[in-house]
């Protein structure tokens, strides 16, 4: 594997991303960066977690010249969310060379952003929403952009971004170099290529090459009453370090995240209409540390790169194949295990086999956990914390009443009840979680790129965000065991 010294690179750009901490380039980085570093267009078709900022940020910052006061460089993103995290990443490798990076999104403040812009940066990171709105005031002239990356192009198709991304790539010279980043490649995506880019050179790292052989991936085939227990009991036996529960709409998140709270785990969730200090600061306590559970649709999660995540739990299958990819994706990194668990109601099986047939890899079955298993997974928790001290000798303080306790009771009877203080057993508080449809698996549409139903457009905020699906999923709000209740319309889908 080839190491950033070998390439040519700029020494400002190459102290600044080892400094990073990243010696060794990733195989999607060996292969993009020396074509990118020659001017040629390229279609990269690799998923978040593969190195993909570095492929092409690394040599677009190596391009800029520092000492011409314009925008040199355009790079688009689906969310803001990875929009925040690419122009972070180009910030770093940029600050020992000079270059000036900006970054726009709807919901933050217009006022600040073109006082930003003031400051004549040779870089911006925008989602395109936001970025149209900022060309009409004219506070962002393209006349001068040399390069344009198009990163997650499908997920910019599936929103709805890509009239106007043909718009803003026309209102850009068409002397550019185009560098377009994309998991998978619809038709849609293809035609755009053939449009705006020019003998593009191809480059793909594929999703099996890139984490699924760190995942232990299984399904439960359950009832949709059962699936809230079966998480909670999950949990109880996995006590995972940091985990993802993918909800596949906005109402699902609010309900699982409240639920899961409401039965003692620390929990919240995530999804588009949160506003963005909202959303900064779930993401803030979920790296830090201060909550365990992310709950999350899969826009929501899209292009976060988040270490340390041990578990990945499908609450609902995602809309298309393809997205589980993305979804498990977020486990097994930087060559360490991770446990990713699907749950399938019975008429969700063909679903499962053609994500099987994407992933190129069978999932485990596995039967429903009991509650004899979660307290086990909590018994086990409480024996390794109390090994752990044991070890740390942090326990010398309690020596005295230790010794007065055996001397009423054996070692075994006061041990025993030592672990059943610290175990905590399953919370059987009960939940009302409104049902969602099952997920039939469906013919791809040849403008759709990933799913089925009717595009349609929808306007919030500042950014648009246009939904690929009309569903009007319907479901009778109910226990997770099973108790009646009444239809509810499923009006959010994230």
């Amino acid at each position: 594997m080839a190491t950033f010294y070998e390439f040519g690179l700029d020494h400002q750009v190459v102290r600044a991303v080892t400094e990073m901490g990243f010696s060794e380039a990733t195989p999607i980085q060996t292969a993009t960066i020396p074509t990118a570093l020659e001017g040629k267009d390229i279609i990269g078709q690799a998923q978040t977690g593969t190195g993909k900022t570095g492929a092409f940020g690394v040599p677009l910052i190596n391009r800029i010249k520092t000492e011409e006061d314009h925008v040199q460089a355009l790079i688009l993103a689906p969310t803001r969310e990875l929009a925040n995290q690419v122009s972070e990443s180009l910030i770093a490798f940029g600050k020992y060379k000079g270059v000036r990076t900006v970054v726009v999104y709807g919901g933050q403040d217009m006022r600040k952003q073109i006082r930003d812009l003031k400051r004549k940066p040779h870089v911006i990171v925008a989602t395109p929403g936001r970025l149209m709105d900022h060309m009409r005031r004219k506070t962002i002239r393209l006349q001068e952009v040399e390069t344009v990356v198009l990163d997650e192009a499908d997920e910019m198709l599936n929103m709805g971004f890509i009239e106007d991304i043909e718009t803003i790539l026309k209102e850009v010279p068409t002397e550019r170099q185009t560098l377009l980043f994309s998991a998978t490649m619809p038709k849609r995506i293809e035609k755009l290529a053939q449009t705006f880019m020019k003998e593009p050179e191809l480059i793909a790292v594929k999703a099996k090459e890139v984490t699924m052989e760190n995942i232990e991936q299984q399904y439960i085939e359950l009832a949709e009453r059962d699936k809230f227990d079966a998480l909670c009991r999950l949990i109880d036996i996995h006590t995972p370090e940091l985990a993802i529960v993918f909800g596949r709409t906005k109402r699902r998140v609010d309900e699982l995240a409240e639920a899961l709270a409401k039965r003692g785990y620390r929990a919240e969730g995530i999804h588009g209409d949160l506003n963005q200090a909202k959303r900064d600061s779930v993401l803030r306590k979920f790296k830090n540390g201060l909550i365990d559970v992310l709950v999350a649709t899969d826009v929501a999660a899209r292009g976060l790169d988040i270490s340390g995540v041990t578990h990945v739990y499908n609450f609902d299958l995602p809309q298309d194949p393809e997205s589980y990819v993305h979804r498990i994706g977020r486990t097994g990194r930087a060559g360490k295990s991770g446990v990713a668990v699907t749950f399938a109601t019975p008429r969700e099986k063909d679903h499962v086999k053609a994500i099987e047939r994407l992933s190129k890899k069978k999932m485990t079955k596995r039967e429903m956990p009991s509650f004899e298993e979660a307290i086990e997974g909590q018994q086990q928790l409480a024996l390794n914390q109390l090994r752990s001290l044991i070890a740390d000798g942090g326990a010398d303080a309690y020596r005295q009443a230790a010794k007065e306790l055996l001397q009423e009771s054996d070692a075994t009877t006061a041990l025993a009840a030592a672990l059943k203080l610290l175990t905590k057993e399953p919370d059987m508080t009960p939940v009302r979680l409104t049902a969602e449809a099952p997920l039939r698996a469906k013919k791809r549409r040849e403008g759709g790129g990933s799913g089925a139903g009717k595009p349609y457009r929808q306007r919030r905020g500042d950014d648009r965000r246009r939904s690929q699906y009309r569903g009007k999923d319907s479901g009778r709000r109910q226990s997770s065991q099973g108790r009646g209740g009444q239809q509810r319309k499923a009006k959010h889908h994230a």
